[in-house]
């Protein structure tokens, strides 16, 4: 059985990091640390912050609420604080049907 590398994932990401993983400015980081309880970030001895990947998660839940469905931050909060479970699983469905469809679109160019 050949050797297979595993996939070695980082345990806290910089908020430069988060920002480029969302394509946004760091200060929009910060704005939404304070703005939704959901982000709690661990801060060293020098005070920057890191960020695990359950609050990359919820960058992920609160990014598709407010930019990608158009939310003002209270509808998202308020989303958040009374259907978390299943605003949390519609997102999960829509991360699959999106990678489907990316799968489904390199089938069909390499057919």
């Amino acid at each position: 059985m050949p050797y297979k590398e595993k996939k070695i994932e980082k345990l806290y990401y910089s908020i430069g990091e988060v920002a480029k993983m969302f394509n946004v400015n760091t200060s929009l980081i910060r704005f939404w640390e304070k703005e939704f309880d959901i982000i709690k970030p661990k801060k060293n001895k020098k005070g920057n912050r890191m960020f695990t990947q359950t609050d990359i998660d919820n960058f992920h839940i609160i990014y598709h609420l407010v930019k990608e469905k158009g939310m003002t931050l209270r509808g998202a909060k308020k989303k958040l604080r009374e259907n978390r479970e299943e605003t949390e699983h519609n997102f999960e469905i829509i991360q699959t049907l999106e990678s489907i469809k990316e799968m489904l679109l390199e089938v069909k160019e390499n057919i």
